[in-house]
């Protein structure tokens, strides 16, 4: 797996592939092309004028210049849609300093460059989620060879398709039969589609998968370019929209006001609905999501199993919402976690020091700096971090579109016409909407006792963190393994920090006392995976300086968070009660990735993740 695609700029500061010997762009400029071609090839930025969303699909992102142009189109359009979709695959990934230069040959995107390239990191083979102004803009990246990354995507309707890649004479398979009708697949009526290429052997090949194409006037010096409208003399063969798709956003209800009900709320009003959110508690992130501050840190495994590459596409999600409303060193800090482990001997194969894995063995240097022997078996994750879960619920609450209400238990969601009442223990109606899902954690079970949610009680420590020398005995970045320590999280209240550790793992158990023989497991955790901070930790606990803190997690029996119907046998259930729950002691890494991908669905969006890690999460596995 390279580290990145080398990309040789000659003069002029025309791009150039060593690997296939062509240009990236035609000596008239990549961002001309874009307009010319194919946002103006397929009636753009008109055609999305009014629409909820708007949705792109590009067979070669290569230095991004194509998404940077319909980015700024967008952001130049007060008809805009509400939501821009641009899907791309790519097989050979350029380094962020070339995706970055590309762009900064136009002033207008030199900015935008910036941000595209902030986020072009862990790159792995596969589909990858990238969030821009607020999530309004979403890029989605399948990379890897581009018939099999489109296969990997979920079915959506593209509205518009840009056909880019390198020349078919040095690139053939960007341009075979077999691509263009995966790429046709995609197509609604009317989408429209362009590219620069007029070769025939194209032209011949989009007819009979239902394009009608002709030439338009090029881009100087090329005289022509290609555009084409999906409108097949036949009726196409289309599954219909799924049943819980919406025709427009609507109203809709969410039980919980915890980091699962939060992430839903704020994906749903992105995209114009109104959410009123219901809290049984008087205030939001109660329950499991009132930890002080959790780690948000990937799974790893030895073979990149099922849960390590769906919590690196819940991080990916979930970092940006960090980015955007968070403050580093208060809310939260990024800056990586050391994890403490034995079986770390093998890595998943193509996995390499330099390469886009955001986890490898821990340095020698990392181990000193986290005051750890030089031999100890460690991971280094660079995408880590603690964040204060309450924090970031109140920034999701706070989008627009959605509203907060405490005090409210609902014992009962009852159908009535065309939408759902939620009900207290006495009959009342407490809210009513078109729609409701339900993210109350393991209270999820009354609303929802046909699914298996299992609770799973956990209690952690904190104690106050030294000055002077007597700080140095904390590691300098959290650390987890078995258990995590989490250091230096400030205390407004008290100017001070504060560490947290834990947490045990009590299966079956719904109660949230306070016990010491888990603190006593608690300290034995501490010194295991630190020695300074376990003494450190034992003293501060002899002198009364611990507090001890117990939640119950919501989990389900192979421990993935459930994101759909809430009757998943049922067909006809689909705009019944959704359920969005069980992230178990993983929900800072699961929430808004589970958020954004329940709206998706009732959206008819492109999914945050590839279509195998989203059944993976659907309650539908169940059945």
């Amino acid at each position: 797996m390279p580290v990145a695609e080398p990309v040789e700029w000659g003069a002029g500061d025309v791009p150039h592939s060593p690997r296939f010997g062509d240009i990236y762009h035609s000596c008239s400029g990549a961002l001309a092309q874009a307009r010319h071609v194919f946002l103006g090839g397929c009636g753009l930025p008109g055609a999305w004028a009014g629409q909820a969303q708007w949705r792109i699909l590009e067979t070669g992102f290569g230095l991004g210049l194509n998404f940077l142009a319909a980015w700024h189109a967008w952001r130049q359009d007060p008809a805009r849609a509400r939501l821009l979709h641009f899907v791309s695959v790519e097989a050979y990934p350029v380094a962020g300093a070339d995706v970055r230069r590309a762009a900064a040959l136009h002033p207008e995107l030199g900015a935008l460059g910036e941000a595209l390239a902030a986020q072009w990191h862990g790159l792995l083979p596969g589909v990858h989620r990238l969030a821009f102004d607020e999530g309004r803009v979403l890029l989605t990246l399948g990379i890897g060879e581009a018939r099999q990354m489109l296969r990997a995507l979920a079915p959506f309707e593209a509205d518009s398709i840009f056909l880019d890649g390198f020349s078919p004479a040095v690139n053939p398979d960007m341009w075979a039969p077999e691509l263009l009708k995966t790429v046709a697949r995609f197509a609604r009526r009317g989408t429209r589609l362009a590219t620069w290429s007029i070769a025939r052997p194209l032209r011949d090949a989009l007819v009979p998968l239902g394009f009608s194409a002709h030439k338009a006037p090029g881009l100087p010096p090329k005289r022509d370019c290609l555009q084409a409208r999906f409108d097949p003399a036949w009726t196409p063969r289309r599954a219909p929209p799924p049943p819980e798709q919406a025709a427009q956003p609507g109203t809709c209800l969410v039980v919980g006001a915890g980091l699962a009900g939060a992430a839903v709320a704020a994906s749903l009003a992105r995209r114009g609905w109104q959410v009123t959110v219901l809290e049984a508690a008087a205030d939001p992130a109660a329950g499991a999501s009132a930890l002080p501050v959790g780690l948000m840190a990937p799974h790893w495994s030895p073979d990149d199993a099922l849960m390590s590459r769906l919590s690196r596409a819940g991080i990916r999600v979930g970092w940006q919402p960090l980015q955007d409303w968070l403050v580093p060193g208060r809310d939260w800090q990024p800056g990586g976690a050391l994890e403490r482990r034995d079986d770390t001997q093998r890595m998943p194969d193509g996995w390499q020091a330099d390469g886009p894995n955001e986890s490898w063995y821990a340095t020698a240097s990392r181990l000193h700096e986290a005051g750890l022997a030089p031999q100890t078996p460690a991971l280094w994750h660079a995408r880590a971090a603690w964040v204060r879960p309450a924090r970031l619920i109140a920034a999701w609450l706070s989008r627009p579109g959605v509203q907060l209400r405490t005090g409210m238990r609902v014992s009962r969601l009852v159908r009535c016409g065309g939408s759902w009442q939620a009900l207290d223990q006495n009959g009342t109606v407490l809210a009513q909407a078109e729609r409701v899902v339900i993210a109350a954690g393991i209270d999820s079970r009354a609303l929802a006792p046909g699914l298996p949610l299992n609770a799973v009680r956990g209690q952690v420590l904190t104690g106050p963190c030294p000055g002077g020398e007597d700080g140095a005995a904390l590691p300098s970045h959290p650390i987890n393994g078995d258990g995590h320590l989490i250091p230096g999280v400030p205390d407004e209240a008290a100017h001070t920090r504060f560490w947290l550790a834990g947490s045990t793992y009590g299966r079956g158990e719904d109660t949230r006392d306070i016990r010491e023989e888990d603190t006593v497991a608690n300290l034995a955790r501490i010194a295991r995976l630190h020695g300074g901070a376990g003494t450190l930790a034992a003293d501060a606990h002899a002198g009364g300086q611990t507090q001890a803190w117990a939640g119950v997690r919501c989990t389900s029996r192979d421990r993935r968070p459930l994101v759909g119907p809430l009757d998943p046998l049922d067909p006809a259930a689909a705009q019944g009660p959704w359920i969005c729950s069980a992230l178990g002691s993983r929900g800072l890494s699961f929430a808004a990735l589970c958020g954004e991908l329940l709206a998706a669905r009732w959206s008819g969006e492109p999914m945050p993740l590839a279509h195998a890690l989203a059944a993976a999460l659907d309650t539908r596995r169940l059945s």
